[in-house]
């Protein structure tokens, strides 16, 4: 079995949530304020506390703190490991898929003949 990599399970953790996925939709265009990250979700903020510190610990977003402000901004190169793992598993299942057309191909070909 394959050696697991935590930093790209903790990446899927947080992407595997719809509420994560729309707070980083959101913040892939400007930083935001958590209140402001909260409003569209209808969750209470401890809860979207909950979110932030899940992407946050991902790496996937940053927070920083004025005053009583906290603002949020995203990280978009900390999803290169998951593009990677990605075109990893898509170059090696069309491989596989490029030879089952030529296993495919040969036997057509054979039952032709």
């Amino acid at each position: 079995m394959a050696k697991h990599n935590l930093d790209l399970s903790r990446l899927f953790h947080a992407l595997a949530d719809p509420t994560r996925r729309a707070i980083l939709t959101r913040l892939a265009e400007t930083p935001a304020r958590v209140t402001d990250l909260a409003g569209p979700t209808g969750l209470r903020l401890p809860t979207v506390m909950r979110h932030l510190s899940v992407l946050e610990g991902a790496g996937l977003i940053t927070t920083s703190k004025d005053g009583r402000i906290r603002t949020c901004a995203i990280v978009p190169e900390a999803l290169d490991p998951v593009r990677t793992w990605l075109d990893e598993q898509r170059a090696i299942w069309e491989a596989r898929l490029d030879r089952l057309d030529a296993f495919v191909m040969n036997v057509t070909k054979d039952r032709e003949e």
